[in-house]
């Protein structure tokens, strides 16, 4: 009795299946339960009292706007050698940032010590210059006033 049972279920489910793929081409399908608690699903209204009336639209979904033929699938090589550009571009960029800081921070260091030197220029202090014998001497006014006007030029135009 459970064969039988089971084959029945198995036959009215394929025909249930075969009937509404047949139906597919129909504006509308009607699925509901008869008395004997049976599903059926016809073309047709049903024509007495039924429980669970669902009405099913065949009307196949508008397919998506087709794309332009010139984009085909990219292969997981192209997929994959494009990810490696991108990393290779973003360590790139990371590295230009992390030399462009450094340089900045240089360029701040490099201000600061000359500020400091124009600083003293101004306060008036002696001032020792190399000799290039490895000894010093000391400025003049004279060349004071050169050099000071040498770091202030320099500073105008570098450290901004």
């Amino acid at each position: 009795m459970l064969l039988h049972g089971s084959l029945t279920m198995k036959r009215f489910a394929l025909a249930a299946v075969t009937l509404a793929t047949a139906l597919a081409a129909q504006a509308q399908v009607y699925q509901w339960q008869d008395e004997q608690n049976r599903t059926v699903i016809s073309d047709r209204p049903p024509s007495g009292p039924v429980r669970q009336l669902r009405r099913i639209d065949t009307v196949a979904p508008p397919s998506p706007p087709s794309e332009p033929a010139a984009t085909p699938a990219k292969t997981l090589a192209d997929r994959d050698m494009e990810f490696r550009k991108r990393q290779q571009e973003a360590r790139d960029a990371a590295e230009k940032s992390e030399n462009e800081q450094r340089a900045n921070a240089r360029r701040r260091e490099d201000c600061e010590a000359a500020r400091k030197q124009l600083r003293s220029l101004e306060s008036g202090e002696r001032i020792f210059l190399p000799d290039g014998k490895g000894g010093r001497y000391p400025i003049d006014d004279s060349e004071r006033a050169q050099v000071t006007a040498r770091m202030r030029d320099d500073l105008q135009r570098d450290c901004k």
